[in-house]
């Protein structure tokens, strides 16, 4: 496998990572690892001088080579620190002391020049570079989750404070059933109705005021004032409206959705230029000639730009609405009644659910506009 790295103007932030790795680990050798009395644990001891060793082995023995063996083994060295630190942290939860957060910064510097080196790797292998781009969000987000673990079990942090990944991992499939009927209650049903009722109603209306041009100054300044309507306000009306159940979370995400596809498929329908529109008009092309083919595939960019933005407003929409009146399932539903039970484990389940379902669905929108407007310059390359 061919591999090319950027060497200029990264040797010195490398080594100053590494320095810095070297000095957190010598400092949690000599220090207190937890709090007096507990005494100092020869796995942290162990996991320290490995650190130490492993990093001099990789970084400094070999001369900050910039190859892929060695920025591999640094990301060794850091998941071994981290399952290390981990399983010591569970077994003296709350007596942390200085050694155990020099480890901890000792261990976020040598994440942080894992994922430098990953960015500094260029492939020639677009399959291989389409991996180490995954790899790159993917070793920075664990990173995010060990640290945050490492902090709330080091530190003793309260259940209801804030729960450990591991406790928020244990509730997700523990609750499967739940999270599950709550996801298709809130998703499935009035995040994907509403939203594909905002944006086609949206659409069709953005149509209509491009073909009817008085409609553009009559419209728009209406539905910039339903835009700007505070959704607390709306969502209890709706449900007065459309009862308790998920059509009246939909009227929400439709009233949330509908400006931003307006706005900028209005705006889209206006990015070709009059030379385009005059060549069409050459070919004795009739307005929904033109608008299909021509003024359409330009709009595209921004119809896809309106539905990435509605694919995570519908959702905010959905849980907000469940606030004020819903049956006994639902994401919005199950928040608010866990953290009135205090059960911070549970609210921090759902939300990593609708996190996940909110990335999932902007990402699929995405691939979508990458086979749809491959054409444009944003998606060459």
């Amino acid at each position: 496998m061919n591999i090319r790295t950027q060497n200029r103007g990264r040797f010195d932030m490398a080594a100053l990572l590494s320095a810095g790795v070297v000095l957190c680990v010598v400092i949690a050798f000599f220090a207190t690892v937890f709090e007096p009395g507990l005494g100092l644990y020869a796995e942290l001891r162990l996991a320290g001088a490995f650190g130490v060793l492993a990093l001099l082995g990789v970084r400094f023995t070999l001369g900050f080579a910039r190859n892929l063996p060695g920025d591999l083994a640094l990301g060794i060295v850091a998941a071994l620190a981290a399952t290390l630190l981990v399983s010591s942290a569970h077994q003296h939860a709350g007596a942390a002391s200085t050694g155990f957060w020099a480890l901890v910064a000792g261990f976020w510097l040598a994440s942080w020049l894992f994922v430098e080196r990953l960015a500094a790797w260029k492939m020639r292998s677009a399959a291989v570079a389409r991996l180490v781009n995954i790899a790159i969000p993917v070793a920075f987000g664990a990173t995010l989750l060990v640290l945050w673990e490492l902090v709330v079990t080091g530190a003793g942090v309260p259940k209801v404070l804030l729960p450990a990944p591991s406790e928020i991992w244990l509730r997700l499939t523990t609750s499967v059933p739940v999270l599950w009927a709550d996801f298709q209650q809130t998703f499935l049903k009035a995040v994907l109705i509403g939203y594909a009722l905002g944006c086609g109603s949206a659409f069709l209306t953005a149509i209509a005021i491009d073909r009817v041009p008085f409609l553009r100054r009559g419209l728009l300044p209406i539905g910039n004032l339903v835009s700007a309507l505070p959704i607390i306000g709306v969502a209890p009306i709706m449900v007065m409206w459309f009862g308790f159940d998920w059509p009246s979370k939909a009227a929400v995400v439709i009233i949330m959705t509908f400006f931003p596809m307006l706005v900028n498929t209005v705006s889209g329908l206006a990015a070709s230029d009059a030379m385009q529109r005059d060549l069409m008009r050459t070919y004795a092309s009739n307005y929904w000639q033109t608008l299909i083919k021509l003024r359409l595939p330009m709009a595209m960019p921004f119809i896809f730009n309106a539905l990435k933005i509605n694919s995570t407003l519908a959702l905010i929409g959905a849980i907000v609405a469940e606030f004020f009146g819903t049956p006994i399932v639902g994401m919005g539903f199950r928040i608010s009644t866990e953290v009135g039970r205090m059960n911070v484990d549970m609210v921090w389940a759902e939300i990593a659910v609708a996190a996940l379902a909110g990335s999932l669905f902007y990402g699929t929108i995405a691939l979508l506009e990458r086979a749809v407007t491959f054409w444009h310059p944003s998606m060459r390359g």
